[in-house]
């Protein structure tokens, strides 16, 4: 949910700020394509088989201003190598997914997954520095997750994506999509790579019920990483989401005018990130005459009542995961006592990062790439007898 998550979290209710007024600028490049077309090839074959390549009510009007270009969409083609369509029919679901293999056999992936409203496009900027800093020995796999992005159901002839009036969006239900998404892509898993599983709020969640029953069916797991999210924290501020969304715009009326707005409001602190990610977050609105010519994918509010399931049980659940354990914080916010005992019994990673909000993976994702990176290494090539990060 983005910075509204943190803002609740702080009690700070105020509405947003305002669209900024236009700025003058430019850039130094000429703009790329929307990622809607990017265009970005397909998946190996060995990768599974790839298939085919809701609205908000209106509430207020916005003063349009020419698209500032220093704004303007920027396509993935420059940070994955790889955007299909994989059929995944246990789930009923045509996953996007955005892929860069590793470039030794012996190497690893890292399993992305977003947080509501997001896209896997969020990891983008990420995978890039993943895969400088590891030399391409570990690849990154990032996904649309029911609901969101370009993931659609099979039965669907929308392209606009799932509707999320009839989308069950329950937890047990998006941990599927994602253990049924890995076996479609790594149908074997004794010649799958490692995986390094990564989740960004409600991903975080995802990942974590996710390890032991990819573990089940016998896949190598080096780690699970969550990023930003605290159960007990989060628990408590979503009564606050209804108001906090309320001060969100309903829409835009250019995709650069969306990328502007989460800048301004510090959403997104990485511009380059922002000009990636939020395209993608944002659709035409079907009746342009009632109001933004841009809205939401997905509605957030109409995920309210899945909010509490998604977090509930998340802190002994992380604890109790039978791999190495990662959690990357923004800013110096509490643990939970519970995750703060397993701290203290050495269970898991913790890192503060600073200067950066509640997308910490697309505020600084250099920083976090050097993270996940040692992480990686640290418990990839554990010598026999020696433990991993917080097991016991």
């Amino acid at each position: 949910m983005s910075h509204l998550y943190r803002s609740a979290i702080h009690a700070k209710v105020a509405k947003l700020p305002a669209m900024p007024p236009p700025q003058i600028g430019s850039v130094e490049e000429e703009d790329e394509e929307n990622e809607a077309a990017d265009g970005l090839g397909s998946l190996p074959s060995s990768l599974g088989s790839g298939s085919r390549s809701g609205s908000t009510s209106v509430r207020r009007q916005h003063h349009q201003h020419p698209p500032n270009p220093a704004y303007s969409p920027v396509s993935a083609s420059s940070y994955f190598e790889h955007a299909i369509q994989v059929s995944v029919p246990p789930s009923n679901l045509d996953v996007r997914v955005y892929y860069t293999a590793p470039k030794t056999g012996d190497g690893a992936v890292m399993v992305c997954h977003h947080g509501a409203g997001y896209s896997g496009l969020s990891f983008a900027c990420l995978a890039r520095e993943v895969g400088l800093l590891s030399r391409g020995e570990c690849g990154v796999l990032a996904i649309d997750c029911r609901g969101h992005g370009k993931t659609t159901r099979i039965s669907d002839d929308d392209d606009n994506g799932a509707e999320i009036e009839t989308e069950d969006l329950a937890i047990g239900i998006l941990t599927d999509d994602l253990v049924n998404l890995i076996s479609t892509v790594y149908p074997d898993p004794n010649s799958a790579p490692s995986l390094l599983l990564v989740g960004h709020s409600l991903g975080g969640s995802v990942s974590v019920r996710a390890c032991p029953l990819l573990q089940e069916r016998k896949y190598r797991i080096t780690g699970v990483g969550v990023l930003d999210v605290v159960e007990e924290f989060t628990l408590e501020a979503l009564p606050m989401m209804h108001s906090l969304l309320d001060a969100r715009p309903d829409g835009f009326n250019s995709p650069e005018e969306a990328v502007e707005w989460h800048v301004m409001t510090h959403a997104i602190r990485n511009v380059e990130s922002a000009r990636v990610s939020i395209p993608g977050i944002i659709i035409p609105n079907p009746d342009p005459s009632s109001g933004p010519a841009y809205l939401w994918r997905t509605p957030l509010r109409l995920t309210a009542p899945y909010w509490s399931s998604w977090f509930t049980g998340l802190s002994s659940k992380f604890l109790l995961t039978r791999t190495a354990r990662l959690l990357v914080l923004a800013g110096a916010e509490r643990l939970d006592k519970e995750l703060m005992i397993g701290q203290m019994q050495g269970k898991f990673q913790l890192v503060v990062l600073a200067n950066v909000g509640h997308m910490v993976h697309e505020d600084d994702p250099g920083r976090l790439a050097e993270v996940l990176v040692e992480f990686w290494r640290r418990n990839e090539r554990v010598v026999i007898g020696v433990k991993k990060v917080g097991e016991l």
